[in-house]
């Protein structure tokens, strides 16, 4: 075991990967010489030389590109990309292509690669820098959607993705990058995508989040359990396919109250997509609405202003607390 951040955790996961793997390649802009804007790949083009780490030129678009067609060739890529943001840039790749080919296909092309980009806000960055992008793409049938929210998970879920051999899309939550530390198992470590985990049981209320939220979400159920409501916190990990149906079913069985926190905008997002089954399949179980503390739909504003967009232990205890007592 190895204290790490969350950071240092993703680079572990990356070494392991290149050294275990020599079908395992890194691109992306600054990845190499500079080791990512981060510091996520830092070390890495030192130990493995410049045609496993490679540097590109600024163009998203061509980094998803190549990483497909790396892909289909046998490769397994790991394309990082600056900010979320930037994503939207390969849309048309990452979504009509590396998405479709084992569909289009017939299963008969794999596409191994992971696009790996920090998000969410918090860093006081501009637009396309802190975009929580998760609910655009969990809607794309055969693109995998994950996002950790702790070291461990980011070391085991990051592993299990590039050993895949479906796309993932590896959302890392940029405020937690160096904000909390945790032991770190060594070795050969993975923690299967797809599966939710339950980070703290009770029977009072359903508190489901993920990614960047868990912060914050973990703080106001601590809270909440001083005034004697005990949270059942469930932590997603992958959006899409959203296999963890299940665990939140059970969960809300046993407390009759649900309560999702995203950070990304109100509408068409991950929470309304959990309500919506949870209605679907446990509205007898019910004792109170099923509610969500959510950003809101405009763009992350600038500055200390998104102290006001994202939601902070305060507006999560106050929802909480009014699911409790309906």
């Amino acid at each position: 075991m190895t204290l790490m951040s969350v950071i240092q955790a993703i680079n572990s996961a990356m070494a392991y990967e290149l050294e275990r793997d020599s079908n395992v390649v890194l691109l992306g802009e600054d990845v190499g010489y500079e080791g990512g804007v981060f510091r996520a790949t830092d070390g890495l083009q030192a130990k493995f030389g410049k045609q496993r780490v490679i540097d590109t030129p600024l163009a998203e678009e061509n980094i998803i590109a190549t990483s497909i067609g790396m892909a289909v060739a046998g490769l397994r890529p790991i394309a990082e990309i600056q900010f979320s943001g930037f994503v939207g840039v390969g849309y048309n790749h990452l979504v009509n292509h590396a998405a479709r080919l084992r569909y289009r296909s017939r299963g008969k092309i794999k596409i191994p690669m992971v696009v790996r980009a920090p998000h969410g806000g918090g860093i006081r960055a501009l637009e396309h820098h802190c975009e929580c992008i998760e609910g655009t793409y969990a809607q794309v049938p055969g693109l995998v959607v994950a996002t950790p929210s702790n070291p461990v998970d980011a070391r085991g879920m990051l592993s299990a993705a590039i050993r895949g051999d479906d796309p993932v899309l590896f959302l890392e939550p940029t405020r937690l990058y160096r904000a909390v530390k945790a032991e770190v198992p060594d070795g050969d470590f993975t923690v299967p995508l797809g599966e939710a985990k339950v980070v703290e049981e009770g029977d009072s209320v359903t508190l489901v989040s993920w990614g960047p939220m868990m912060k914050n979400t973990s703080t106001a159920a601590a809270e909440a359990k001083n005034s004697g409501i005990n949270c059942e916190v469930i932590d997603l990990r992958t959006i899409s396919p959203l296999d963890s149906t299940d665990l939140v079913l059970k969960s809300v069985q046993k407390t009759g109250r649900l309560v999702v926190v995203q950070e990304a905008p109100k509408s068409f997002g991950p929470a309304a997509e959990i309500i919506a089954r949870i209605n679907e399949r446990a509205f007898d179980y019910l004792q109170a609405p099923p509610m969500r503390v959510t950003g809101y739909d405009t763009q992350l504003p600038l500055g200390t202003n998104e102290d006001f967009f994202i939601p902070d232990p305060a507006r999560i205890l106050s929802t909480i607390k009014k699911a409790s007592s309906y």
